[in-house]
């Protein structure tokens, strides 16, 4: 895990680079002919990416962006209604049954179906209209991460070549530097404390939602510590009522209108005696954060600084990163 999360950022120049030309091509194409909504399929962190398809395309396109349940086609087989849609598979292998059956579901139902797969060459890629592949390579710790963040850079530079959007562009080249800064983030102190929790949230907002869901698997998956992702806005709404003294929350903050809320809610849970680590900048954050070149590239730079804390927290706590009980790298369902 540790290795592979340290690829990331030659993953993401290499495959930026590769994926130019396929990306550009569909970028021209559904900015001639939009599509009426966009449609997500996937699962575990594939689904984490798909969060950050969503909150990227509403806000960067304003296209509605909604996460089909792989359920309705593989078990319920409920045809959706989905003519001149855009239907995101996101997938490491390309080869579970249900993801496999709504991609279909979808082609037959006339959406144009796009396979973000790390596997070019899998079933999901053959029934996709476009393929782009991730380019993260083999990963053989059973947690995802290069391919995780792969998918992120994979959907941001969609994003950016879909809006048009220059500064945007213009990110996409320094990302990989920045990633490398944000691999170099010492988040020992949340290490350290976490060694003896039991539960904790994680908190994002916006674009940062999918950092905070990824990280509470990653917590389950790699750590044996159960975590909860919600929204900064979410937390307000019921979950707020278990924090009190001494319980720990991290919180990943976006770089963007939704940082003060956030930041008001860093204090309202140090005045109710939590133990808060805050990746944000200014005095309230007490993990470094690496600067990002776009405010849509933040998800990205905090994953790449978690995964380093999280391999370091499950070794401290006992647990191999790289075999998680009761994982395989490959999960089928249908």
């Amino acid at each position: 895990m540790f290795r592979e999360a340290a690829e990331a950022p030659d993953v993401l120049a290499a495959q930026l680079a590769a994926n130019r030309d396929v990306l550009s091509a569909l970028a021209a194409e559904l900015q001639r002919s939009p599509p009426p909504f966009v449609a997500t399929c996937a699962r575990g962190s594939s689904d984490h990416a798909a969060t950050y398809a969503k909150a990227l395309l509403e806000t960067r396109l304003g296209i509605v962006t909604t996460s089909v349940s792989p359920s309705v086609g593989s078990v319920y087989s409920v045809p959706q209604r989905m003519r001149g849609a855009l239907f995101l598979a996101i997938s490491q292998s390309g080869r579970s049954p249900d993801l496999l059956r709504n991609a279909e579901a979808a082609r037959e139902a006339g959406a144009r179906v796009v396979a973000m797969v790390n596997v070019a060459d899998s079933p999901l890629a053959a029934l996709a209209d476009v393929v782009v592949p991730l380019h993260a390579g083999p990963e053989r710790s059973v947690a995802a991460t290069k391919s995780y963040l792969a998918s992120l850079s994979a959907i941001l530079q969609l994003g950016a070549l879909w809006s048009g959007d220059a500064a945007l562009l213009d990110a996409l080249e320094r990302l990989p530097g920045a990633m490398r800064r944000a691999w170099d983030c010492d988040w020992s102190d949340a290490v350290d404390g976490l060694v003896p929790a039991r539960n904790l949230y994680v908190i994002g907002r916006g674009l940062g939602l999918a950092a905070a869901q990824e990280a509470a698997l990653k917590f389950k998956e790699t750590c044996g510590l159960h975590a909860e992702a919600y929204s900064a806005a979410e937390v307000k709404h019921g979950p707020m009522a278990l924090v009190g003294e001494g319980f720990p929350v991290l919180v990943l903050a976006q770089p963007d209108a939704t940082l003060d809320g956030t930041r008001a809610l860093v204090a309202e849970f140090r005045a109710r005696g939590a133990r808060v680590w805050a990746a944000l900048p200014g005095p309230e954050g007490n993990l470094p954060v690496a600067a990002p070149p776009h405010p849509a590239c933040a998800p990205l730079l905090l994953v790449q600084s978690f995964y380093r804390m999280a391999n370091a927290l499950a070794i401290a706590r006992g647990h191999d990163p790289d075999q998680p009980p009761h994982l395989n790298k490959v999960t089928e369902t249908v």
